[in-house]
């Protein structure tokens, strides 16, 4: 988005990797194109991973299990379907975020 004129970007991903997706914002802005590119390109799995399911059940059961919060949610939000937490689970692990 930024790429496209956008000033900065709200992101879910932020939630569980701030500090990568703020090195992705400072080097898109520095003009380091291609430092800004590959921290995407690094995160693109994750990112879309917190899209398995309607927002925010992924990125809070991701913070659940990052032993961040709670995973509760408050209807009408459902806990996340057990196959997909465990694709979660598992990209996290990728990341080493659990």
């Amino acid at each position: 988005m930024m790429a496209c004129g956008a000033k900065g970007v709200i992101s879910v991903l932020a939630n569980i990797m701030p500090s990568t997706v703020a090195n992705l914002v400072d080097a898109f802005f520095a003009g380091d194109l291609a430092t800004a590119r590959k921290l995407h390109l690094e995160t693109l799995k994750i990112g879309n991973a917190m899209f398995i399911e309607s927002n925010p059940i992924p990125v809070k059961t991701a913070l659940g299990l990052m032993g961040k919060c709670s995973d509760e949610l408050r209807l009408p939000l459902c806990p996340m379907g057990a196959a997909n937490k465990e694709k979660l689970a598992a990209i996290m692990k990728e990341y080493q975020l659990i």
